[in-house]
């Protein structure tokens, strides 16, 4: 059963219950990716304006957050949903993500947008790669993602750049669409 909705309409429950599945979620790859989830806080960086969160007998079995920004790829601004704070259940782990993607494709349809963007780390490159060859998303390698940090540090730059995956999906314009570039500015902490 998937849920999806507003940030604004999760209660403090909602919260509490997705901290403590990020918490586990996120934690298998290392305690500090689990740390940002201390609480009842459910985000890690960007905050999301949509979530499309799965149930099933055991409580929370998949997530994935949406947020509308604008982004810069080699200077030209594009309109994303940026799509993020992935996660599925480890006993469910290769059942979801193709699943989440088709639940939120309806949700970016409604709200506009020519085109889904994330990122995920080069490690999970075959992960994603499943889906591009059934053409729902495009998985692009050898772009650079500039980033704000989600807290200001007096000892680190406000912003850092990483080379991971890019994954576009495509909404309201066709791929052929996308802008040719090696560098995409966020504007702001990823999601």
């Amino acid at each position: 059963r998937w849920k999806v909705g507003w940030e604004n309409e999760l209660q403090l429950s909602d919260h509490v219950e997705l901290a403590e599945f990020f918490r586990r979620t996120y934690g298998q790859t290392g305690v500090f990716n689990a740390k940002p989830f201390e609480g009842s806080q459910s985000w890690a960086g960007a905050r999301p304006e949509f979530r499309a969160i799965a149930y099933d007998s055991s409580g929370i079995a998949a997530h994935m957050g949406m947020l509308r920004r604008f982004i810069k790829i080699d200077g030209a601004d594009l309109l994303v949903a940026e799509l993020g704070l992935y996660g599925i259940r480890r006993d469910l782990e290769g059942l979801g993500l193709s699943s989440s993607f088709r639940v939120v494709l309806p949700v970016l349809q409604e709200l506009g947008v020519p085109f889904g963007f994330g990122t995920v780390r080069p490690a999970l490159h075959k992960h994603v790669a499943r889906l591009g060859r059934g053409g729902l998303l495009v998985v692009k390698s050898g772009i650079r993602v500039r980033s704000t940090l989600r807290i200001a540090l007096l000892d680190k730059p406000p912003t850092r750049i990483d080379d991971a995956l890019v994954v576009v999906l495509p909404v309201g314009r066709p791929i052929s669409d996308w802008p040719a570039g090696a560098m995409i500015d966020r504007n702001g902490a990823e999601l």
